[in-house]
């Protein structure tokens, strides 16, 4: 039995009362309320002990219709519930609740491929399928259907797309992938959007919107209900692929190469994000800090430049992918060729793959943890936070903002981790923050950091599209227009739809906490 948190507003007596009816409804195997348990749920990556977000008890249900009473159960005793599809959102609070006491609500165990059609290029999820877990069926069943993929695999492809993460194939703005959604509102009640609320639900998987307001948005960062079931649209196989990495090799190539390669990507020559980062990116994979450098303050130049002689890095560094025909992907790989090796000075070397050839050379997105050894970049137990304000595909004043962060990140000792991430429109400069978690001056710096950041972000107009738990009002508050009018509209939807404040308390600014 768990020791001493409780939900907010819920009493000892009312609490074990709740959890008596928690169990009825999911079995003891369901409800996991000691103490060990609760630790297991913590924050991986918290400043410190992380318990100001600690749980009061965890959740476990294996089917829709256990999801639905718990959802009942909960209004019914007053508490809170902090839905996650796996709890592997590392970098943004894992599985913790924004307010300490809030029982989590783990939807790993629902972890079924539903359906693939591989004719119609989609799936049917459920919210416990991880990247692994998809990307295992396809493998195994031999289905011609490829899969965007993020950094890290761990996660739960729903919830990532849900939490608008990104993958770096076509199709790898995950969120725009989902195509239908089956729903659990804060009473209980089961709705699914699109063309899965007719019926039969034949082309579910096929046509985003239905008839009507399409509503598959207002669940996407949100806590207006709880998915447990998803429509995602997967990628035919190609004929070909060719990949490229580029080393760029000065700190002022961001102007230009950013321009050439936003303005592919804006015509779809280019068809996946494409990341542009910085040598630390690729240093804190591969090695420690201590490695390169041990003296106090940011890493200085020298080592940088040591970084990018060893592993052949530029200043900036990109990998560009085509996909598709066979002689599609030869005009891309002649277009960047006559773009590109003129400024750079050298020939650009492709990697390149034919249908029928084993995949190690393909573009293929292939699920990996690796990306999360960059915790280990100061040594200790390590951490990471971000920062990743929205901007204009616009060299020059990519440029500009660069500049001024690496600026900042040197004013306060830390390392420079930067990537520009640039989309169809957009570019996302993911500020990556590491840390030691268990060093006060590390941790200190990091928080200090992430407040600078937005502020230096505001002048120009930008903020951030994700949020951490520790940060979540704060990014709500950047989104400031008519006195914080969509706040106020968020909030009036959740009022309507979840009186009683039970679905995720706070998530992205939305609720209140109190």
């Amino acid at each position: 039995m768990q020791s001493s948190t409780l939900p907010m507003g819920v009493g000892a007596e009312g609490f074990r009362a709740a959890l008596a009816a928690f169990r009825a409804a999911l079995g003891a195997d369901g409800v996991l309320d000691g103490d060990e348990d609760r630790t297991a749920y913590l924050d991986p990556y918290a400043f410190g002990d992380g318990l100001d977000h600690e749980s009061s008890a965890i959740l476990a249900p294996a089917e829709v219709a256990e999801v639905q009473e718990v959802v009942r159960i909960a209004n019914r005793f007053g508490i809170p519930l902090w839905p996650v599809s796996r709890g592997k959102n590392f970098g943004y609070g894992s599985a913790a609740p924004v307010r300490r006491g809030d029982v989590i609500l783990d939807l790993s165990r629902m972890n079924r491929v539903l359906e693939v059609d591989a004719q119609q290029a989609n799936c049917l999820i459920e919210p416990g399928v991880s990247f692994f877990d998809l990307f295992d069926h396809l493998w195994a069943n031999n289905i011609p259907l490829w899969m965007s993929v993020p950094g890290n695999s761990w996660g739960s492809v729903l919830g990532n797309a849900l939490d608008r993460g990104i993958g770096y194939t076509p199709l790898g703005d995950n969120c725009e992938a989902l195509c239908g959604l089956e729903v659990v509102m804060p009473d209980g009640e089961l709705v699914r959007t699109g063309m899965g609320a007719v019926g039969k639900g034949a082309t579910w998987r096929n046509y985003k919107y239905g008839y009507g307001p399409g509503w598959d948005q207002m669940f996407a960062q949100s806590n207006f209900g709880i998915v447990t079931k998803a429509g995602l649209w997967l990628q035919p196989e190609p004929e070909m692929t060719a990949s490229v990495e580029i080393a760029f090799p000065n700190f002022d190539d961001a102007g230009w190469a950013i321009d050439i390669l936003a303005d592919l990507r804006r015509r779809e020559i280019i068809q996946h994000n494409v990341v542009f980062g910085s040598p630390v990116r690729a240093a804190s994979t591969l090695t420690q800090r201590a490695e390169w450098y041990e003296g106090e303050g940011a890493l200085p130049e020298e080592a940088e430049r040591a970084i990018m002689e060893k592993y052949g890095l530029g200043w900036w560094n990109a990998k560009i992918s085509f996909f598709g025909p066979a002689y599609q992907v030869e005009g891309n790989m002649r277009q960047m060729r006559e773009l590109f090796e003129p400024k750079l000075g050298k020939e650009l070397k492709f990697r390149t793959w034919h249908q029928g050839e084993p995949y190690e050379n393909s573009a293929r997105g292939v699920p990996s943890t690796l990306g999360l050894q960059s915790v280990n970049w100061y040594g200790g137990r390590g951490g990471h936070l971000s920062f990743a304000p929205v901007m204009p595909q616009d060299g020059a004043r990519v440029l500009d903002y660069a500049k001024r962060v690496k600026r900042i990140y040197r004013e306060i000792g830390q390392d420079y981790y930067s990537t520009f991430t640039i989309g169809r429109r957009h570019i996302n400069n993911v500020s990556l923050i590491l840390y030691d978690r268990d060093d006060p001056a590390s941790t200190g710096r990091a928080n200090d950091l992430f407040g600078r950041l937005v502020v230096e972000a505001a002048k120009d107009g930008y903020t951030e599209y994700r949020g951490h738990i520790d940060y979540m009002d704060t990014i709500a508050k950047t989104y400031d227009f008519n006195d914080h009018a969509l706040n106020r509209l968020n909030n009036k939807v959740k009022a309507a739809l979840d009186p009683n404040n039970i679905i995720a308390p706070g998530r992205n600014g939305i609720g209140g906490t109190k």
